[in-house]
C-alpha cells in the first residue's frame, strides 16, 4: 500500500505537472524574486516562477520573444571580473569590505574560506548554514563564503538563492557582497543599475535573516551591502557601501502579499500545462487561464512582458499606460470607460476621477476650437 503524499510533496508534484513532466525546473533566483516582489499582484508570474517554468522559452513559443536578459558577452565579462575580485583567497574583496564597511576591525590579513560544496541545493543550503554557524563560533577572524546557497520561503514554496559572496566580520556580523560588471565612474555608478543591485541584494539579506533567526545568539545581518564594480574604464575593482533597508522592507512586504502558490495552482483547470512544446493554441489557453497584472515596468523585468502587453492593449486595460495612470483613474479600468466618462456618456460626476476627465476634455475642446478659429498664415 503506497504511503500518502505529504502536502509539500503533493505541491511539488502539481508544480511538476504544470511545468511538464519532461521539462527541467528553472531555479528562481534573486533577480526574479526582486521583480516578482515589485509586482506581487501578478498571479501569472507567481505560478510560472513557482513551477520553475522557463519563461524565455515560453515567450518564444507564444510568438512574443523577449529581449530581456544579459548578453553572453556581458556574462563572460562579469565572470572574469568576479574571478579577479576573488583571487588569492578573496584578499582584495576582504580589503574592500574592511575599508568601506568595517574600518574599526582588524585588517583581514588571513581569512577562512570554507568549502561549501554539497549535493543538491538543499545540501548546499545546509552546508552554508553550518559554515555560518562555525564562523560565529570563531570570533575575531574574517570568513569569506564564496557563492553560498540560501533558502527563502516564497508564497509557501522554497527558493534557493546564490549570492556572489557573504562575509562574516570579526564581530560575528554578516555582509552580503554583490559583484557587478558595470563601471563605477568617479566613485558613482548608474543609479538605475545600482537600484537593481540593491533590490537583488535585499532578497539575499532577507534569506540571511532567516538563517540568523535559527542560530543562538542571533548574528546581526548588516543592512549595508558591499557593491563591487570596475573602477572607471579599467578592470580594477572598487566598491561602495549601499544601504538596502528601504529595499529590504519593501521586498519583505511585497513577498508577504503574494498569494500562496498552491492556491493559484488549485484554481487552475485540470490538465493545465505550460510546457513550451505544446501546440500554440493549447499553450496560449493555459497561460491565459492565469490572470496577469501588466505594467510598462514589466518590460525590463519579465520575459513574458511583450505577450502580456499585447493582451493588455487588446483588452483596452489602462494598466498598459502605467501604474501611476491606473491609480489616478480609480474605478475606471479600461480606455473605453475613461473615454465614456470624459465625454459624459458614463460615470458619476461626483467621482473626482470622472470630474477631472471631463474638465480635461472641456479644456481640450476649447484649445482645439481656439486653434481652428485662427486662420493659417
Amino acid at each position: 500500500m503506497p504511503l500518502p503524499r505529504t502536502r509539500g510533496t503533493a505541491l511539488r508534484h502539481r508544480l511538476a505537472e504544470l511545468r511538464g513532466p519532461e521539462v527541467p525546473a528553472k531555479a528562481l533566483d534573486a533577480r526574479a524574486l526582486a521583480a516578482l516582489a515589485a509586482n506581487p499582484g501578478c498571479r501569472r508570474r507567481a505560478i510560472l516562477d513557482g513551477a520553475g517554468v522557463n519563461k524565455t522559452a515560453l515567450a518564444s513559443a507564444l510568438g512574443a520573444p523577449s529581449a530581456f536578459g544579459q548578453s553572453q558577452f556581458a556574462l563572460t565579462r562579469g565572470n572574469a571580473f568576479e574571478a579577479k575580485v576573488k583571487a588569492d583567497g578573496g584578499a582584495e574583496l576582504l580589503r574592500l569590505v574592511h575599508e568601506k564597511l568595517d574600518r574599526s576591525a582588524e585588517p583581514p590579513a588571513h581569512a577562512q574560506v570554507p568549502d561549501l560544496s554539497a549535493t543538491g541545493p538543499e545540501g548546499r543550503a545546509a552546508r552554508t548554514a553550518l559554515a555560518l554557524r562555525e564562523a560565529g563560533e570563531a570570533p575575531g577572524s574574517w570568513t569569506l563564503l564564496d557563492h553560498p546557497m540560501l533558502a527563502l520561503d516564497v508564497a509557501g514554496s522554497p527558493a534557493f538563492l546564490e549570492p556572489d559572496a557573504v562575509v562574516v566580520h570579526p564581530d560575528g556580523s554578516w555582509t552580503v557582497v554583490e559583484i557587478k560588471s558595470f563601471p563605477m565612474l568617479d566613485g558613482s555608478a548608474d543609479p538605475a543599475k545600482v537600484g537593481a543591485a540593491a533590490r537583488q541584494a535585499a532578497v539575499y539579506v532577507l534569506a540571511l535573516e532567516q538563517v540568523a533567526a535559527r542560530l543562538e545568539p542571533h548574528p546581526r545581518v548588516r543592512h549595508r551591502i558591499l557593491l563591487v564594480c570596475p573602477k572607471d574604464f579599467s578592470n580594477l575593482p572598487t566598491a561602495s557601501g549601499v544601504d538596502v533597508r528601504k529595499q529590504r522592507a519593501v521586498t519583505a512586504r511585497q513577498l508577504a502579499r503574494l498569494t500562496r502558490i498552491e492556491e493559484i495552482a488549485e484554481a487552475l483547470p485540470e490538465g493545465t500545462c505550460f510546457d513550451p512544446g505544446l501546440p500554440a493554441a493549447e499553450l496560449t489557453a493555459a497561460v491565459e487561464a492565469v490572470p496577469a497584472t501588466y505594467a510598462p515596468e514589466c518590460l525590463s523585468a519579465c520575459e513574458l512582458a511583450f505577450h502580456c502587453r499585447d493582451r493588455s492593449r487588446a483588452s483596452g486595460a489602462v494598466t498598459s499606460l502605467g501604474r501611476s495612470v491606473r491609480a489616478e483613474l480609480g474605478g475606471l479600468s479600461t480606455v473605453e470607460d475613461v473615454l465614456a466618462a470624459a465625454h459624459g456618456r458614463a460615470g458619476d460626476p461626483a467621482d473626482p476621477a470622472v470630474a477631472a476627465l471631463r474638465r480635461a476634455a472641456h479644456l481640450r475642446a476649447e484649445a482645439l476650437g481656439a486653434r481652428e478659429a485662427v486662420p493659417c498664415p
